[in-house]
C-alpha cells in the first residue's frame, strides 16, 4: 500500500502545490488566458502543465505542516500576487477598450453595442474592433509567452513565504485605474477633437439655416467622418500600443523589484 509521510506532504506542498497555486490564479485573471473564450478547465490543465515543467528550476519551497494557519497564509499570497501580476496586464488592455468607448459615444455609436466573448459584456463596436487589434498585435509578439515568463520570474525575485506586496504596492496597483483613463483618453484625443469641430460645425449651420434638420443630416455626416478619422489616425495604434504595453511590463518589473 503506497504512504505517504508528513515529510513528502510537506515537500511536495512547498515544490508543487504552492507554485501551482501562484501559476493558476496569475492565469485565470490575465488577459487572454483569462478570457471566458479559454475554458476554465483548459487554464487548469496549462496551470498544470506549466508548473511540471518549471517546478524543478524554482527556487525550494519553504516546508511547513499540512493544513496549518501558515499554509492557508502562503496560499492566500500566492493568489494575491497571481492576480496582482495579472490585474496589471488587464488594465493595459483596457486602455484600448476604453479608448473605443470614447471614440464611440462621439461618434454617435453609443448605441451599436455587441457581446464582447473575451468578458462576457456589452461593449460598443469601437471597443470590440480596439480589443481585437490588440489582442492579435499582443499575441504577434508573443506577449502571451512573455506573461508566463514574468509569473516565472517572479518565483527568483519573490520567494514563496508568508510575506507578499507591501500595502504600498496595492496602492500602486490601484493607481492604475487613473492612469488607464489619461492613457485611453490620450489616445482618443485626436478623433474627439475632429468630431467636436464636426459637431461645432453643424451648430453653426442649424443656426443659419433652422430649417435643416441637423439630426438627420449631422449623425451620418458625423459617423462616416468618425470612421474616416479613425482610419487616418490608425498609423498611430501600433506605436500606442507599444507604449503602453511596455509600461506594463516596465511596471510590473519595477512591483517585484
Amino acid at each position: 500500500m503506497f504512504e505517504m509521510t508528513d515529510t513528502q506532504i510537506a515537500q511536495f506542498v512547498g515544490s508543487f502545490f504552492f507554485p501551482l497555486v501562484r501559476i493558476t490564479a496569475f492565469l485565470l485573471a490575465a488577459p487572454i488566458f483569462g478570457t471566458k473564450i479559454v475554458t476554465a478547465r483548459v487554464r487548469v490543465v496549462l496551470g498544470v502543465m506549466t508548473t511540471i515543467i518549471v517546478a524543478p528550476l524554482l527556487p525550494p519551497g519553504p516546508q511547513y505542516e499540512a493544513l496549518s494557519l501558515t499554509v492557508i497564509i502562503i496560499i492566500a499570497q500566492q493568489i494575491l500576487i497571481g492576480v496582482a501580476l495579472a490585474f496589471i496586464f488587464q488594465v493595459v488592455f483596457q486602455v484600448f477598450v476604453l479608448a473605443g468607448q470614447f471614440i464611440a459615444m462621439s461618434m454617435g455609436l453609443g448605441f451599436a453595442s455587441m457581446n464582447d466573448p473575451a468578458n462576457g459584456v456589452q461593449v460598443t463596436i469601437v471597443s470590440q474592433f480596439y480589443l481585437l487589434t490588440t489582442t492579435l498585435l499582443f499575441l504577434s509578439v508573443n506577449g502571451h509567452l512573455v506573461l508566463i515568463q514574468i509569473i516565472i520570474d517572479s518565483f527568483t525575485v519573490m520567494p514563496i513565504s508568508t510575506i507578499g506586496f507591501l500595502p504600498s504596492d496595492y496602492y500602486k496597483i490601484i493607481g492604475l485605474g487613473g492612469w488607464m483613463f489619461a492613457s485611453a483618453f490620450s489616445i482618443a484625443l485626436p478623433i474627439l477633437t475632429s468630431l467636436l469641430v464636426v459637431n461645432i460645425a453643424f451648430g453653426v449651420m442649424s443656426r443659419s439655416a433652422p430649417q435643416i434638420n441637423v439630426f438627420v443630416v449631422g449623425f451620418p455626416m458625423t459617423l462616416i467622418f468618425g470612421l474616416f478619422v479613425m482610419w487616418l489616425g490608425f498609423d498611430a495604434f501600433l506605436p500606442a500600443f507599444r507604449e503602453y504595453t511596455d509600461q506594463g511590463f516596465i511596471f510590473s518589473q519595477e512591483l517585484l523589484k
